[in-house]
């Protein structure tokens, strides 16, 4: 995560406004990821709890905080950088930043409730309540971001398509692991669970990262090339 911090903010540009704050909203996020990994490397991004009833009395399981406070940090920032590619060159409406801002904040912080319960109904209501909450942030992607972008070039259009889709996949899968994991129906392992949420989160912070910072060097020499090219008007 820190390799991969460094190596967004150093290969990202910063030609205009808008590609600077790409670079630097990408770079930061696995900076912070890399933070709550090491705080859960060294003990102080988890806690031990009481396992699900199907394991067996007296089982513990980890419950890592840290990456709840992770996401809430993190998943914010990466919504707000496919909101500016949809909306790259027309006006930035606000109410579509604090829609999926503000679902996603209620994902991620629902989940931890979910992940910290112990009581069973009122765990799952936790989770029902997350995906909820999930839908509001898919439906911001497809639904109200998707309408401002049919107005933007064909290849703003791209590459809000393809960061959309990427990280709505892999933003998919973490509810799965969650809910097959020992903080849910404790079917896999809590190694196993451990290596699944690594990769999705080096693959949706990191790999999505060096993505849409690419997408958006790109797009961001079409603008300089469309507004070099176009006659200036002077003063009479």
């Amino acid at each position: 995560m820190l390799a991969g911090g460094l190596g967004i903010l150093a290969t990202g540009k910063r030609r205009t406004a808008s590609e600077e704050l790409q670079t630097v909203l990408h770079g930061i996020v696995p900076l912070i990821a890399a933070c709550s990994y090491f705080a859960m490397a060294i003990g102080q991004g988890s806690v031990v709890l009481p396992a699900v009833a199907s394991a067996g009395p007296g089982a513990t399981r980890i419950f890592y905080f840290a990456r709840y406070i992770d996401w809430t940090l993190t998943t914010p920032l990466l919504l707000v950088t496919v909101c500016l590619t949809a909306m790259h060159g027309q006006h930035k409406r606000a109410g579509a930043f604090a829609g999926i801002v503000l679902a996603d904040l209620m994902m991620i912080l629902t989940a931890l409730f979910f992940g910290a319960s112990e009581v069973p109904w009122i765990k799952w209501t936790w989770f029902l309540i997350s995906c909820i909450a999930f839908l509001g942030v898919y439906y911001v992607l497809w639904v109200s971001n998707l309408q401002y972008n049919r107005s933007e070039r064909d290849d703003v259009r791209a590459s809000y398509r393809q960061g959309s889709t990427m990280l709505s996949v892999l933003w998919l899968l973490y509810p799965v692991v969650l809910l097959v994991a020992p903080d849910g129906l404790n079917v896999i392992s809590d190694p196993m669970s451990v290596i699944a949420i690594s990769i999705l989160d080096v693959l949706s912070k990191v790999a999505f990262g060096f993505l849409m910072v690419a997408s958006d060097t790109r797009i961001t020499e079409r603008d300089l090339r469309e507004t070099q090219g176009k006659p200036t008007l002077r003063a009479a």
